[in-house]
Protein backbone atom coordinates (compact mmCIF):
# COMPACT_ATOMS: atom_id res chain seq x y z
CA UNK A 1 0.00 0.00 0.00
CA UNK A 2 1.35 3.56 -0.62
CA UNK A 3 -0.03 5.24 2.20
CA UNK A 4 0.81 8.43 0.55
CA UNK A 5 0.10 11.03 3.28
CA UNK A 6 2.06 8.97 5.96
CA UNK A 7 5.19 9.69 3.50
CA UNK A 8 4.05 13.12 3.54
CA UNK A 9 4.11 13.01 7.35
CA UNK A 10 7.44 11.18 7.66
CA UNK A 11 9.53 13.31 5.39
CA UNK A 12 8.15 16.40 7.06
CA UNK A 13 8.15 15.58 10.43
CA UNK A 14 11.44 13.07 10.50
CA UNK A 15 13.29 13.58 7.38
CA UNK A 16 13.54 16.67 6.34
CA UNK A 17 16.02 19.28 8.01
CA UNK A 18 13.66 21.60 10.38
CA UNK A 19 12.61 25.43 9.17
CA UNK A 20 14.39 26.42 12.72
CA UNK A 21 17.56 25.00 11.36
CA UNK A 22 17.40 25.85 7.89
CA UNK A 23 17.11 30.08 9.36
CA UNK A 24 19.62 29.70 11.63
CA UNK A 25 21.84 27.93 8.72
CA UNK A 26 21.11 30.81 6.36
CA UNK A 27 21.94 33.03 8.98
CA UNK A 28 25.29 31.84 9.76
CA UNK A 29 26.02 31.59 6.43
CA UNK A 30 25.94 35.42 6.09
CA UNK A 31 28.01 35.91 9.01
CA UNK A 32 30.49 33.50 7.15
CA UNK A 33 30.70 35.95 4.14
CA UNK A 34 30.72 38.81 6.05
CA UNK A 35 33.63 37.92 7.84
CA UNK A 36 35.42 36.78 4.91
CA UNK A 37 34.82 39.91 3.14
CA UNK A 38 35.94 41.78 6.34
CA UNK A 39 39.15 40.03 6.53
CA UNK A 40 42.44 40.33 5.26
CA UNK A 41 42.48 37.46 2.71
CA UNK A 42 43.59 38.47 -0.28
CA UNK A 43 41.55 36.59 -2.92
CA UNK A 44 38.80 38.54 -4.77
CA UNK A 45 35.75 36.83 -4.27
CA UNK A 46 33.61 36.29 -7.38
CA UNK A 47 30.49 34.75 -5.95
CA UNK A 48 28.98 32.13 -3.18
CA UNK A 49 27.15 29.26 -3.87
CA UNK A 50 25.55 26.42 -1.78
CA UNK A 51 27.23 22.80 -2.98
CA UNK A 52 26.26 19.17 -1.73
CA UNK A 53 23.05 18.11 -0.17
CA UNK A 54 22.11 21.39 0.40
CA UNK A 55 22.43 23.01 -2.92
CA UNK A 56 20.72 20.07 -4.04
CA UNK A 57 18.00 19.65 -1.70
CA UNK A 58 18.26 16.42 -0.62
CA UNK A 59 19.89 17.58 3.09
CA UNK A 60 18.29 15.06 5.88
CA UNK A 61 17.74 15.94 9.45
CA UNK A 62 20.64 14.07 11.50
CA UNK A 63 19.15 10.89 12.55
CA UNK A 64 21.32 10.55 15.72
CA UNK A 65 19.61 14.55 16.35
CA UNK A 66 23.33 15.43 16.33
CA UNK A 67 25.06 17.87 13.62
CA UNK A 68 24.33 18.29 9.90
CA UNK A 69 26.86 19.35 7.09
CA UNK A 70 26.45 22.36 5.03
CA UNK A 71 28.99 23.04 2.23
CA UNK A 72 29.76 26.46 0.89
CA UNK A 73 31.96 27.56 -2.13
CA UNK A 74 33.48 30.87 -2.73
CA UNK A 75 34.58 31.24 -5.80
CA UNK A 76 37.70 33.77 -6.24
CA UNK A 77 39.81 35.11 -9.07
CA UNK A 78 43.30 33.63 -8.94
CA UNK A 79 45.97 35.21 -6.44
CA UNK A 80 49.74 35.58 -8.14
CA UNK A 81 51.99 33.23 -7.06
CA UNK A 82 49.61 31.39 -4.91
CA UNK A 83 49.68 27.55 -4.90
CA UNK A 84 46.88 25.52 -4.27
CA UNK A 85 47.66 25.02 -0.49
CA UNK A 86 47.67 28.96 -0.06
CA UNK A 87 43.97 29.26 -0.44
CA UNK A 88 43.18 26.29 2.16
CA UNK A 89 45.72 27.75 4.69
CA UNK A 90 44.73 31.67 4.31
CA UNK A 91 41.81 30.76 4.82
CA UNK A 92 42.26 28.94 7.72
CA UNK A 93 44.57 31.99 9.14
CA UNK A 94 41.70 34.74 8.77
CA UNK A 95 39.05 32.45 10.51
CA UNK A 96 41.47 32.38 13.11
CA UNK A 97 42.34 36.17 13.47
CA UNK A 98 38.71 36.12 14.10
CA UNK A 99 37.28 36.29 17.42
CA UNK A 100 33.98 34.54 16.86
CA UNK A 101 35.32 31.88 14.72
CA UNK A 102 38.82 31.16 15.73
CA UNK A 103 37.73 28.36 18.39
CA UNK A 104 35.01 26.96 15.62
CA UNK A 105 37.63 26.23 12.78
CA UNK A 106 40.03 23.51 11.51
CA UNK A 107 41.56 22.87 8.07
CA UNK A 108 40.89 20.13 5.71
CA UNK A 109 42.07 18.99 2.50
CA UNK A 110 39.67 21.21 0.43
CA UNK A 111 38.14 23.51 2.98
CA UNK A 112 38.03 24.68 6.49
CA UNK A 113 35.15 23.55 8.56
CA UNK A 114 33.33 25.85 10.97
CA UNK A 115 31.22 23.85 13.68
CA UNK A 116 29.06 25.05 15.54
CA UNK A 117 28.56 22.52 18.48
CA UNK A 118 25.95 20.19 18.55
CA UNK A 119 23.77 21.87 15.51
CA UNK A 120 26.12 22.09 12.61
CA UNK A 121 29.01 22.27 10.23
CA UNK A 122 29.40 23.95 7.34
CA UNK A 123 32.36 23.40 5.36
CA UNK A 124 33.80 26.61 3.45
CA UNK A 125 35.80 25.72 -0.05
CA UNK A 126 37.56 27.83 -2.71
CA UNK A 127 37.05 27.41 -6.01
CA UNK A 128 39.45 29.25 -8.35
CA UNK A 129 38.09 30.83 -11.37
CA UNK A 130 39.83 31.24 -14.92
CA UNK A 131 42.96 30.22 -13.28
CA UNK A 132 43.85 28.20 -16.97
CA UNK A 133 41.30 29.18 -19.78
CA UNK A 134 38.08 29.12 -18.33
CA UNK A 135 38.35 26.00 -16.05
CA UNK A 136 36.80 25.92 -12.11
CA UNK A 137 39.03 24.50 -9.86
CA UNK A 138 39.06 23.33 -6.37
CA UNK A 139 42.09 23.61 -3.91
CA UNK A 140 43.74 20.32 -2.68
CA UNK A 141 45.59 21.53 0.07
CA UNK A 142 47.39 18.12 0.60
CA UNK A 143 48.63 16.97 -2.51
CA UNK A 144 48.89 20.84 -3.33
CA UNK A 145 47.25 20.72 -5.96
CA UNK A 146 44.39 22.34 -8.02
CA UNK A 147 41.88 20.18 -9.27
CA UNK A 148 39.05 20.80 -11.71
CA UNK A 149 35.56 20.60 -10.67
CA UNK A 150 32.18 21.72 -12.65
CA UNK A 151 29.80 22.11 -9.32
CA UNK A 152 27.40 23.94 -10.87
CA UNK A 153 26.58 21.82 -13.65
CA UNK A 154 26.24 19.11 -11.39
CA UNK A 155 23.69 20.83 -9.18
CA UNK A 156 21.45 22.04 -12.74
CA UNK A 157 22.11 17.82 -13.41
CA UNK A 158 20.28 17.00 -10.51
CA UNK A 159 17.54 19.79 -10.91
CA UNK A 160 16.96 18.73 -14.19
CA UNK A 161 16.76 15.24 -13.04
CA UNK A 162 14.31 16.24 -10.35
CA UNK A 163 11.98 17.58 -13.27
CA UNK A 164 11.72 14.65 -14.99
CA UNK A 165 10.59 12.75 -11.39
CA UNK A 166 7.98 15.51 -11.02
CA UNK A 167 6.32 16.74 -7.67
CA UNK A 168 9.82 16.92 -6.24
CA UNK A 169 9.98 13.22 -6.62
CA UNK A 170 13.73 12.65 -7.09
CA UNK A 171 14.77 14.45 -3.74
CA UNK A 172 11.83 12.84 -1.84
CA UNK A 173 13.46 9.99 -2.93
CA UNK A 174 16.66 10.91 -1.95
CA UNK A 175 15.96 11.98 1.00
CA UNK A 176 14.77 8.80 2.39
CA UNK A 177 17.28 6.61 0.90
CA UNK A 178 20.04 8.94 2.69
CA UNK A 179 17.90 8.27 5.82
CA UNK A 180 17.55 4.71 5.43
CA UNK A 181 20.99 4.63 4.90
CA UNK A 182 21.74 6.59 8.23
CA UNK A 183 19.52 4.31 10.21
CA UNK A 184 20.31 1.11 9.08
CA UNK A 185 24.27 1.90 8.93
CA UNK A 186 24.24 -1.31 7.25
CA UNK A 187 25.98 0.10 3.86
CA UNK A 188 28.35 2.47 3.54
CA UNK A 189 28.17 5.20 0.38
CA UNK A 190 28.99 8.49 0.36
CA UNK A 191 26.04 11.38 -0.01
CA UNK A 192 27.89 12.53 -3.64
CA UNK A 193 28.30 8.50 -4.90
CA UNK A 194 24.31 7.81 -3.75
CA UNK A 195 23.05 11.16 -5.38
CA UNK A 196 24.74 10.54 -8.24
CA UNK A 197 23.80 6.60 -8.74
CA UNK A 198 20.57 7.55 -8.44
CA UNK A 199 20.37 10.58 -10.63
CA UNK A 200 21.80 7.75 -13.68
CA UNK A 201 18.49 6.20 -12.80
CA UNK A 202 16.03 8.87 -14.56
CA UNK A 203 16.00 9.83 -17.85
CA UNK A 204 13.54 12.71 -19.85
CA UNK A 205 11.58 9.30 -20.64
CA UNK A 206 10.42 9.18 -16.91
CA UNK A 207 8.52 12.69 -17.25
CA UNK A 208 5.04 12.83 -16.43
CA UNK A 209 5.56 8.61 -16.39
CA UNK A 210 2.97 7.04 -13.92
CA UNK A 211 6.37 5.61 -12.31
CA UNK A 212 6.75 8.58 -10.56
CA UNK A 213 3.00 9.18 -9.08
CA UNK A 214 3.85 10.07 -6.10
CA UNK A 215 6.58 9.49 -3.41
CA UNK A 216 6.24 5.57 -2.43
CA UNK A 217 6.27 5.09 -6.14
CA UNK A 218 8.96 7.02 -7.31
CA UNK A 219 10.52 5.35 -4.45
CA UNK A 220 9.76 1.81 -5.38
CA UNK A 221 10.86 2.42 -9.40
CA UNK A 222 14.04 4.13 -8.57
CA UNK A 223 15.26 1.68 -5.91
CA UNK A 224 14.22 -1.04 -8.43
CA UNK A 225 16.31 0.49 -10.96
CA UNK A 226 18.94 0.71 -8.60
CA UNK A 227 19.04 -2.57 -7.51
CA UNK A 228 18.12 -4.00 -11.50
CA UNK A 229 21.81 -1.92 -12.30
CA UNK A 230 23.65 -3.77 -9.28
CA UNK A 231 22.94 -7.17 -10.03
CA UNK A 232 23.76 -6.18 -13.79
CA UNK A 233 27.34 -5.74 -12.23
CA UNK A 234 29.27 -8.24 -10.08
CA UNK A 235 32.42 -5.59 -9.82
CA UNK A 236 32.33 -2.60 -8.77
CA UNK A 237 31.32 -0.21 -11.65
CA UNK A 238 32.74 3.17 -12.50
CA UNK A 239 30.45 5.63 -11.16
CA UNK A 240 31.50 9.06 -13.32
CA UNK A 241 30.50 12.71 -13.06
CA UNK A 242 28.32 13.18 -15.70
CA UNK A 243 30.30 16.37 -16.58
CA UNK A 244 34.01 15.31 -15.52
CA UNK A 245 34.20 11.87 -16.70
CA UNK A 246 37.43 10.98 -15.60
CA UNK A 247 36.50 11.57 -11.78
CA UNK A 248 35.03 8.26 -10.45
CA UNK A 249 33.23 9.04 -7.67
CA UNK A 250 32.67 5.01 -6.71
CA UNK A 251 36.61 5.03 -6.73
CA UNK A 252 36.83 4.85 -2.69
CA UNK A 253 34.81 2.49 -2.38
CA UNK A 254 36.53 -0.89 -1.85
CA UNK A 255 35.40 -4.41 -3.44
CA UNK A 256 34.13 -5.54 -0.44
CA UNK A 257 32.14 -2.21 0.46
CA UNK A 258 30.59 -2.26 -3.22
CA UNK A 259 29.66 -6.14 -2.85
CA UNK A 260 27.91 -5.12 0.42
CA UNK A 261 26.14 -2.48 -0.26
CA UNK A 262 24.94 -4.49 -3.55
CA UNK A 263 23.35 -7.36 -1.48
CA UNK A 264 21.42 -4.61 1.48
CA UNK A 265 19.45 -2.82 -1.65
CA UNK A 266 18.81 -6.17 -3.29
CA UNK A 267 17.20 -6.82 0.22
CA UNK A 268 16.00 -3.09 0.95
CA UNK A 269 14.44 -3.15 -2.43
CA UNK A 270 12.52 -6.92 -1.97
CA UNK A 271 11.20 -4.73 1.36
CA UNK A 272 9.85 -2.23 -0.18
CA UNK A 273 8.46 -3.89 -3.04
CA UNK A 274 6.49 -6.03 -0.13
CA UNK A 275 5.22 -2.65 1.88
CA UNK A 276 4.08 -0.96 -1.35
CA UNK A 277 2.20 -4.59 -2.64
CA UNK A 278 0.76 -4.81 0.65
CA UNK A 279 -3.01 -4.61 1.04
CA UNK A 280 -4.08 -4.64 4.35
CA UNK A 281 -2.76 -1.16 5.97
CA UNK A 282 -1.49 -2.39 9.09
CA UNK A 283 0.11 -4.86 7.86
CA UNK A 284 1.84 -2.44 5.24
CA UNK A 285 2.77 0.53 7.81
CA UNK A 286 4.36 -2.60 9.52
CA UNK A 287 6.51 -3.66 6.49
CA UNK A 288 7.24 0.01 5.71
CA UNK A 289 8.26 -0.02 9.59
CA UNK A 290 11.10 -2.92 8.62
CA UNK A 291 12.49 -0.43 6.26
CA UNK A 292 12.60 3.07 7.63
CA UNK A 293 11.95 2.00 11.75
CA UNK A 294 9.54 3.34 13.91
CA UNK A 295 9.39 6.55 13.47
CA UNK A 296 7.64 6.14 10.36
CA UNK A 297 3.52 6.37 10.89
CA UNK A 298 4.62 7.12 14.94
CA UNK A 299 0.98 8.69 15.30
CA UNK A 300 -0.61 5.83 14.00
CA UNK A 301 0.37 3.73 17.02
CA UNK A 302 -0.89 6.38 19.64
CA UNK A 303 -4.34 6.28 17.82
CA UNK A 304 -5.09 2.73 16.96
CA UNK A 305 -2.70 0.90 19.96
CA UNK A 306 -4.92 3.27 22.61
CA UNK A 307 -8.47 3.65 21.18
CA UNK A 308 -8.93 -0.11 19.77
CA UNK A 309 -11.72 -0.56 22.84
CA UNK A 310 -13.59 2.42 22.08
CA UNK A 311 -13.48 2.29 17.89
CA UNK A 312 -14.41 -2.07 18.69
CA UNK A 313 -17.46 -0.95 20.77
CA UNK A 314 -18.52 1.73 18.26
CA UNK A 315 -18.45 -0.87 15.32
CA UNK A 316 -20.08 -3.72 17.36
CA UNK A 317 -22.90 -1.05 18.39
CA UNK A 318 -23.95 -0.39 14.75
CA UNK A 319 -23.49 -4.04 13.44
CA UNK A 320 -25.57 -5.36 16.90
CA UNK A 321 -29.06 -4.13 17.18
CA UNK A 322 -28.71 -6.12 20.60
CA UNK A 323 -25.59 -3.92 21.30
CA UNK A 324 -27.24 -0.55 21.12
CA UNK A 325 -26.84 0.39 25.06
CA UNK A 326 -23.68 -1.70 25.86
CA UNK A 327 -21.62 0.04 27.68
CA UNK A 328 -18.70 -1.66 28.42
CA UNK A 329 -14.93 -2.27 26.78
CA UNK A 330 -13.44 -4.68 24.29
CA UNK A 331 -13.07 -6.93 27.31
CA UNK A 332 -16.32 -7.08 28.26
CA UNK A 333 -17.87 -7.07 24.50
CA UNK A 334 -15.76 -9.99 23.97
CA UNK A 335 -17.30 -12.05 27.56
CA UNK A 336 -21.05 -10.92 25.55
CA UNK A 337 -20.85 -11.13 21.79
CA UNK A 338 -17.87 -13.37 21.25
CA UNK A 339 -15.41 -12.81 18.93
CA UNK A 340 -17.46 -10.69 16.22
CA UNK A 341 -17.21 -7.88 18.58
CA UNK A 342 -13.62 -7.78 17.13
CA UNK A 343 -13.23 -5.43 14.34
CA UNK A 344 -11.75 -6.74 10.75
CA UNK A 345 -8.18 -6.47 10.95
CA UNK A 346 -7.60 -6.55 14.62
CA UNK A 347 -5.08 -9.20 14.66
CA UNK A 348 -2.95 -6.74 12.05
CA UNK A 349 -1.97 -3.50 14.74
CA UNK A 350 0.34 -1.15 12.40
CA UNK A 351 3.24 -1.48 15.20
CA UNK A 352 3.34 -4.77 15.02
CA UNK A 353 7.02 -5.38 13.17
CA UNK A 354 7.23 -6.90 10.14
CA UNK A 355 9.23 -10.36 9.72
CA UNK A 356 12.47 -9.88 9.02
CA UNK A 357 12.84 -13.47 7.41
CA UNK A 358 12.36 -14.42 3.96
CA UNK A 359 9.76 -16.81 2.96
CA UNK A 360 10.71 -20.20 2.60
CA UNK A 361 9.66 -21.64 -1.62
CA UNK A 362 9.91 -25.47 -0.03
CA UNK A 363 9.55 -27.35 2.84
CA UNK A 364 6.67 -25.32 4.42
CA UNK A 365 4.17 -26.52 6.63
CA UNK A 366 1.47 -24.95 9.49
CA UNK A 367 2.39 -24.43 12.70
CA UNK A 368 -0.21 -23.85 15.78
CA UNK A 369 -0.16 -22.25 18.91
CA UNK A 370 -1.31 -24.20 22.23
CA UNK A 371 -1.43 -22.25 25.83
CA UNK A 372 -1.56 -23.32 29.56
CA UNK A 373 -2.17 -21.11 32.73
CA UNK A 374 -0.15 -20.96 34.94
CA UNK A 375 0.05 -19.88 38.86
CA UNK A 376 3.72 -18.00 38.70
CA UNK A 377 5.92 -18.27 35.87
CA UNK A 378 6.91 -22.37 35.04
CA UNK A 379 5.13 -23.59 38.22
CA UNK A 380 1.67 -24.96 39.22
CA UNK A 381 -0.07 -25.64 35.77
CA UNK A 382 -3.63 -24.69 36.21
CA UNK A 383 -5.34 -25.43 33.12
CA UNK A 384 -4.68 -25.41 29.04
CA UNK A 385 -6.54 -22.81 27.55
CA UNK A 386 -8.53 -21.63 24.46
CA UNK A 387 -8.00 -18.46 22.17
CA UNK A 388 -10.20 -15.44 23.94
CA UNK A 389 -11.26 -17.64 26.73
CA UNK A 390 -10.88 -15.17 29.86
CA UNK A 391 -7.79 -15.27 32.18
CA UNK A 392 -7.00 -12.93 35.27
CA UNK A 393 -4.21 -10.51 35.36
CA UNK A 394 -1.41 -11.72 37.53
CA UNK A 395 -1.11 -15.16 35.97
CA UNK A 396 1.03 -16.90 33.55
CA UNK A 397 0.54 -18.44 29.95
CA UNK A 398 3.13 -20.49 28.61
CA UNK A 399 3.01 -20.56 24.89
CA UNK A 400 4.04 -23.94 22.91
CA UNK A 401 4.34 -24.10 18.94
CA UNK A 402 2.92 -27.58 17.57
CA UNK A 403 2.62 -29.22 14.17
CA UNK A 404 -0.24 -30.93 12.98
CA UNK A 405 0.63 -34.07 15.18
CA UNK A 406 0.84 -32.02 17.89
CA UNK A 407 4.47 -31.99 18.37
CA UNK A 408 6.98 -29.17 18.82
CA UNK A 409 9.48 -28.36 15.73
CA UNK A 410 12.91 -30.00 16.26
CA UNK A 411 14.91 -27.87 17.97
CA UNK A 412 17.86 -29.01 15.61
CA UNK A 413 16.08 -28.05 12.58
CA UNK A 414 13.88 -24.82 13.73
CA UNK A 415 13.86 -22.12 15.81
CA UNK A 416 10.70 -20.38 16.88
CA UNK A 417 10.35 -16.59 17.55
CA UNK A 418 7.16 -15.25 18.93
CA UNK A 419 5.50 -11.96 18.28
CA UNK A 420 4.06 -10.72 20.86
CA UNK A 421 1.46 -7.44 20.78
CA UNK A 422 -0.65 -5.62 23.26
CA UNK A 423 -3.74 -3.23 22.62
CA UNK A 424 -5.81 -1.37 24.37
CA UNK A 425 -5.71 1.46 27.11
CA UNK A 426 -3.92 -0.18 30.03
CA UNK A 427 -1.02 -0.95 27.79
CA UNK A 428 -0.77 2.23 26.12
CA UNK A 429 -0.89 4.10 29.24
CA UNK A 430 1.48 1.91 30.73
CA UNK A 431 3.51 2.31 27.78
CA UNK A 432 3.54 -1.34 27.16
CA UNK A 433 2.36 -1.39 23.73
CA UNK A 434 4.15 -4.34 21.67
CA UNK A 435 4.81 -5.81 18.82
CA UNK A 436 8.40 -7.19 18.34
CA UNK A 437 9.52 -10.52 18.77
CA UNK A 438 10.98 -12.74 21.14
CA UNK A 439 13.44 -16.20 21.38
CA UNK A 440 11.47 -19.35 22.55
CA UNK A 441 12.42 -20.02 26.57
CA UNK A 442 13.00 -23.59 26.22
CA UNK A 443 12.02 -26.21 23.78
CA UNK A 444 9.89 -24.48 21.54
CA UNK A 445 7.59 -22.23 24.46
CA UNK A 446 7.68 -19.25 25.95
CA UNK A 447 6.21 -17.56 28.87
CA UNK A 448 3.99 -14.30 28.68
CA UNK A 449 3.17 -12.26 32.14
CA UNK A 450 -0.39 -11.38 31.86
CA UNK A 451 -0.54 -7.82 33.12
CA UNK A 452 -2.75 -5.73 31.00
CA UNK A 453 -6.55 -6.03 30.70
CA UNK A 454 -7.45 -5.71 27.05
CA UNK A 455 -7.27 -8.37 23.98
CA UNK A 456 -3.58 -8.90 23.11
CA UNK A 457 -2.12 -11.56 20.55
CA UNK A 458 0.71 -13.89 19.80
CA UNK A 459 1.82 -15.68 17.05
CA UNK A 460 4.85 -18.35 16.38
CA UNK A 461 7.18 -17.94 13.71
CA UNK A 462 9.30 -21.08 12.33
CA UNK A 463 12.62 -19.96 10.73
CA UNK A 464 14.88 -23.04 9.25
CA UNK A 465 17.98 -22.81 10.91
CA UNK A 466 20.30 -24.16 8.01
CA UNK A 467 18.94 -20.53 5.62
CA UNK A 468 17.44 -18.30 7.80
CA UNK A 469 14.12 -19.12 5.90
CA UNK A 470 10.64 -18.29 7.36
CA UNK A 471 8.73 -21.73 7.19
CA UNK A 472 5.54 -21.52 8.86
CA UNK A 473 3.36 -18.89 10.55
CA UNK A 474 0.52 -19.43 12.99
CA UNK A 475 -2.61 -17.55 13.28
CA UNK A 476 -2.72 -15.08 16.02
CA UNK A 477 -3.83 -16.59 19.60
CA UNK A 478 -5.84 -14.16 21.19
CA UNK A 479 -5.59 -13.50 24.87
CA UNK A 480 -8.27 -12.56 26.77
CA UNK A 481 -7.07 -10.36 30.17
CA UNK A 482 -9.81 -9.62 32.60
Amino acid sequence: MKLVDLFNDFLNDTVNLNQTRVTDLEKSIEAIKGAVKGSDWRPKIQSWAPQGSWAHKTIIKPVDQGEFDADLLVFVHPVDGWEAADYIEELYDAFRENGTYKDKVKRWSHCVTITYANDRKIDVAPCVVNRVGTRLEVCNRVQNEFERSEPIQYTDWLTEKNGYSGSNSFRKVTRLIKYLRDIKTRFTCSSVLLTTMLGYRISSADKDSEAFADTPTALKTVFGRLDDWLQANNAKPTVSNPFLLDENFAEGWTDDQYSNFRDKIHAYREWIDEAYDEEDRNESIAKWRRVFGDEFAGSVDIDEGKSISKMAVAKLKESVSAAALFAGDLVDAVKSYGPRALPVGFNKRPYMKAPKWKKAKTGTFPIYVRAALYQSKGYNKLRDVQPLEPVPAGRWLEFSAVTSQGLPPSTQEFSVEWRVTNTDEAAFAARALRGDFYPSQGGQTRFEALEYRGVHLVEAFVIRKRDDALVAQSEAFRVLIE
